[in-house]
């Protein structure tokens, strides 16, 4: 009877072969979601947790790590959250963005500036056509909907967001998405955001790479509900093959963290699978505060119940905004 049983379980277990801790795994190739901190937005902030981060600051971090390449998001789009009133906002935005652009051009082979903006602002599209004019920008913008709060079920919101993304469509510009709507301001967040999301906005920008940031979620680690519940939108939709997601992106900038439970880390592998780890980029986020560094996130996120040849195929992965 044992026997029988063994065998039955063993007929309908689909259990993977999980990566031991010894097993090698390259690191890996880039790093798609990093962030740099000038002098001015470390004075902004005003926060013990954040320090200047210059790009020989993070290229020490990816040697640290064995990360070749980066990309950078500027975080110029903190000049125009709506809980700050900025003498001179735009002025200030253009300027973070460029001193981005230049210490990623410090390091070309390595590095790769994302412009940034609040996206409802009235100088959004004026700072898009300026950045993609920009060699050093012109790759790809960083739009965070919590910081902006942006949200994507109010029409004026919805329509801005349209015209952001056709015009980063136009001047193939690829697109990094904070999706999470503000916490701090409980705003409507999960599966009905998601689906505006894909309904409405991956539409407006079909010929681009469209990079969800931390699998929909914020981080660090896996255990904001509603965030699963939009991942879980997108993840079945990229899945099945939706047209709608052909250039959708996945990156797991600090989904895996080192308090991250058995189920959390389950249910997260479970969203990686279903999207296809084809389309999963890893990311660290920031180094600032408790954020784990490139290294010790890398090491993180080993630990989930991947395969081998899961693990190597996310470390592979190379968004096509680095490759050219």
């Amino acid at each position: 009877m044992l026997a029988k049983l063994t065998f039955i379980a063993a007929l309908f277990c689909a259990c993977p072969a999980f990566a031991a801790p010894g097993t090698p795994v390259p690191a890996p190739a880039a790093d798609h979601h990093q962030h740099l901190f000038s002098a001015p937005i470390v004075a902004l902030i005003a926060s013990s947790e954040v320090r200047e981060l210059p790009a020989a600051g993070l290229v020490a971090l990816l040697d640290a790590a064995g990360i070749r390449r980066a990309a950078v998001f500027s975080v110029a789009y903190m000049y125009g959250s709506p809980k700050r009133k900025i003498d001179d906002e735009y002025a200030k935005v253009r300027a973070e963005n460029d001193w981005t652009a230049a210490q990623a051009a410090q390091y070309p082979d390595r590095l790769r500036a994302f412009c940034s903006f609040n996206p409802l602002k009235d100088y959004a599209l004026d700072e898009l056509a300026r950045c993609a004019a920009s060699p050093g920008l012109r790759h790809g913008i960083k739009l965070h909907f919590g910081n902006s709060d942006v949200q994507v079920d109010e029409p004026a919101h919805l329509e801005r967001l349209k015209q952001v993304f056709r015009a980063a469509n136009k001047h193939r510009m690829a697109i990094a998405v904070h999706m999470r709507a503000s916490i701090s301001k409980k705003r409507p967040y999960g599966a009905a955001q998601a689906q505006v999301f894909l309904d409405q906005l991956l539409p407006a920008a079909p010929d681009v790479p469209v990079q969800v940031a931390h699998l929909a979620g914020t981080g660090p680690g896996y255990d904001d509900p509603p965030s699963d519940s939009a991942m879980d939108v997108l993840a079945r939709a990229a899945g099945k093959g939706d047209p709608r997601t052909r250039q959708l992106w996945f990156d797991v900038a600090s989904v895996a963290d080192l308090a991250i439970s058995p189920a959390n880390a389950a249910r997260l592998v479970q969203r990686l699978r279903q999207a296809g780890t084809e389309r999963i980029l890893y990311g660290t986020d920031s180094a600032a505060g408790d954020n784990l560094r490139p290294r010790e996130s890398w090491a993180a996120f080993r630990k989930l119940p991947l395969t081998p040849e899961e693990l190597a195929r996310i470390a592979a992965n190379v968004a096509p905004y680095m490759r050219d």
